[in-house]
C-alpha cells in the first residue's frame, strides 16, 4: 500500500472533545493504529497502521480510507466533534480489497453553546471487494445548553462486493435537534447486509431515515431492524426500501415505542422485481406496556425510572 501524505504527531485534546468522544466512539479512541479526528472543519490528528491507509482528498474536504486485504480483525475510528458554530461537509471514501476484515467505527458528537446552528453532513462511501467482513458503526450525539440547531445530515452508500458480509449499526439516542439519513446499498452474488438502527427523540426534534437497499446478486440477502422511541412534541419518519432484482432473500422490521404527543411514521416498502425474489416486512408501534411498568414499580421505581429502564432495554 502506498503511504500517507500526511502524518501528525499526537495531539492533547481539551475536556470536552475527550467527553464528547467518550460518547461517539464506544470502542475507545486511541491516538494510535488507523484513525483520523476531525475537530470544527479540520483534520487535527491522523494516524496509519499497517494495512490501512488514510489519505487527505486534494480536491475537497475529507480523506480516502485504503483497507488492504490483509487486514484482519482491525479497527479504524473517524470520529468528528463540533464544539464551534458553523457547517461542516466532510466526503470520506472507503476502498477494501478483497479478504479484507474489519470494523470501522465513525460518529458525530456536537457540543453547541452558541444561538447559531452547528451542523455536520458526512458523505462516505464504501467500495467493498469480494470475501470481506465489513462492520460499521456510526454514533451521532449533541449537548450543550446553546439555542442553535444541532444538525446531523449523513449521507452513507455501500456497494458490497461477492461473498461478503457488512453490518451497519446506527445509533442516535441524544441531543439532535433535526436529523436526515439517507442511505443507499448494493449488493452482489452472495452478498450479506445486517443493519440496525436505534434512534430515540424528545422535545421538537425531527428525524428522517430513507434506506434503499438493491439486492442485485443472486443469493443475497438483507436484514434491516428498526428501533425506535419518541418522546415530547417530536417526529420520526423511518422509509426502508427492499428491491429484490434476483433470487434474494429480505427482512425489514421495523418496532416503535411512542410517547407524550411524538409522532412516528414507518413505512416500510418491498419490491420484488425477481420471480425469487423473498421479501418479508413487518411493523409496529405502541406505547410503553403498562405491565411492564406495574411489575418495575413493584421493585421500587418510580414511573420515570421504571419507563427509563424499559426504554433502554428496548434500544440495547
Amino acid at each position: 500500500m502506498g503511504q500517507s501524505k500526511e502524518q501528525t504527531q499526537k495531539v492533547e485534546l481539551d475536556q470536552v472533545t475527550q467527553d464528547v468522544l467518550k460518547v461517539i466512539d464506544s470502542y475507545g479512541f486511541k491516538q494510535e493504529g488507523a484513525y483520523n479526528l476531525r475537530l470544527n472543519g479540520m483534520a487535527v490528528c491522523h494516524g496509519d497502521s499497517r494495512h490501512i491507509n488514510i489519505i487527505k482528498k486534494e480536491d475537497k474536504p475529507g480523506i480516502d480510507i485504503h483497507i488492504s486485504g490483509e487486514a484482519k480483525d482491525e479497527q479504524v475510528h473517524i470520529p468528528v466533534v463540533m464544539s464551534q458554530e458553523g457547517v461542516d461537509i466532510v466526503y470520506n471514501d472507503f476502498y477494501i480489497e478483497d479478504g479484507a476484515d474489519v470494523t470501522i467505527i465513525a460518529g458525530c458528537g456536537i457540543h453547541g453553546e452558541g444561538c447559531s446552528e452547528t451542523r455536520h453532513d458526512g458523505i462516505h462511501a464504501f467500495h467493498v471487494g469480494k470475501n470481506c467482513n465489513v462492520k460499521y458503526v456510526e454514533n451521532h450525539y449533541a449537548e450543550g445548553n446553546g439555542t442553535g440547531a444541532k444538525v446531523l445530515n449523513p449521507v452513507t452508500k455501500i456497494y458490497v462486493g461477492e461473498n461478503s458480509v457488512f453490518t451497519l449499526e446506527t445509533t442516535q439516542i441524544k441531543g439532535v435537534d433535526s436529523t436526515e439519513r439517507e442511505n443507499y446499498i448494493e449488493l452482489a452474488e452472495n452478498a450479506k447486509l445486517f443493519v440496525t438502527e436505534k434512534l430515540m427523540t424528545d422535545g421538537n426534534q425531527h428525524a428522517v431515515s430513507n434506506m434503499d437497499v438493491e439486492l442485485n446478486g443472486e443469493n443475497s440477502s438483507a436484514r434491516i431492524v428498526s428501533r425506535s422511541v419518541g418522546k415530547g412534541n417530536s417526529k420520526q419518519v423511518f422509509h426502508p426500501k427492499a428491491i429484490g432484482n434476483n433470487l434474494c432473500h429480505a427482512h425489514v422490521q421495523c418496532d416503535s415505542i411512542i410517547m407524550d404527543h411524538a409522532e412516528i411514521s414507518s413505512i416500510p416498502e418491498i419490491d420484488a422485481k425477481h420471480v425469487d425474489a423473498q421479501i418479508i416486512h413487518e411493523a409496529a408501534i405502541g406505547r410503553i406496556n403498562d405491565e411492564q411498568l406495574v411489575k418495575l414499580r413493584t421493585f421500587g421505581m418510580n414511573e420515570e425510572e421504571a419507563e427509563a429502564v424499559i426504554i433502554e432495554s428496548f434500544l440495547k
